[in-house]
């Protein structure tokens, strides 16, 4: 799946904000290597390292236009290209932070359970992911998809991302292997520029595993059938939208 950095950047401030929540959450005072997982254009790294000056920080991403992004915006900061499936530390980091990434990661039973266990004793797991793969949204996408006119080709889009884990699955998968497991879920509500806006969100993230799988010269038609089929949803006001987005919180400290 290709990525544009430029995109999703857009709206960076909106972004950002679940990760300063997530971030608020970690209970270390000045960790030495922070790991942040997934680390995009930088912001969430960015907060990191305003947070622990004293740390070394490494950000890791699959994408090569991310990662030209990170390097050149947060010179200070060292940066992997790489998945988080195959990823092994050169030593175990005190923080894994991982803001909106891990929702692209498949078998989170396996995937979680793993990342605990590479933290130094004492360390946490930070984790934000969307939780909104039944908004109106999202179920407009799918509805989409399966259009006669490119339902064969879309139809693994969808499964780029599996439903997430509810919170009392989280703790009894992680809770025998910590110390502490906190879980949480919160909507935030992100004014947009109409419904034109709410294309724009998510065309710097989930509308990637569907346009990828079309031609340039179809996404056009897809977007216009996106956009009716979202439409009574997302009532404008004075010419603005709010795009109600849940996102789901995870905050392991390792023994």
């Amino acid at each position: 799946m290709q990525w544009s950095a430029a995109q999703y950047a857009k709206f960076l401030g909106d972004r950002t904000r679940p990760a300063r929540d997530l971030l608020a959450a970690v209970p270390l005072e000045a960790p030495g290597l922070v790991v942040d997982i997934g680390c995009g254009p930088g912001n969430s790294t960015a907060l990191l390292a305003e947070r622990f000056p004293g740390a070394q920080v490494v950000g890791l991403d699959p994408d090569a236009d991310m990662i030209r992004t990170v390097r050149a915006a947060l010179p200070g900061c060292r940066f992997v290209q790489g998945n988080v499936e195959s990823w092994q530390p050169e030593t175990p980091p005190e923080l894994i932070f991982a803001n909106a990434s891990l929702q692209w990661v498949p078998d989170h039973r396996a995937l979680l359970p793993h990342l605990v266990g590479l933290l130094r004793p004492g360390g946490a797991l930070a984790v934000q992911m969307p939780d909104n793969l039944d908004e109106p949204s999202h179920a407009a996408m799918r509805r989409i998809a399966a259009d006669p006119r490119w339902s064969e080709r879309l139809a693994g889009a969808a499964g780029q991302r599996q439903p997430l884990l509810s919170p009392v699955a989280l703790h009894a998968l992680l809770r025998p292997r910590c110390a502490r497991v906190d879980v949480w879920r919160t909507v935030y509500h992100v004014e947009l520029d109409g419904l034109e806006g709410i294309l724009d969100w998510f065309l710097g993230s989930a509308l990637r595993p569907y346009l990828d799988r079309l031609d340039k010269a179809e996404q056009p038609a897809f977007l216009a059938a996106y956009r009716r089929e979202i439409a009574p949803h997302y009532p404008e006001t004075a010419g603005r939208v709010l795009l109600p987005f849940p996102r789901s919180f995870l905050v392991a400290t390792a023994p």
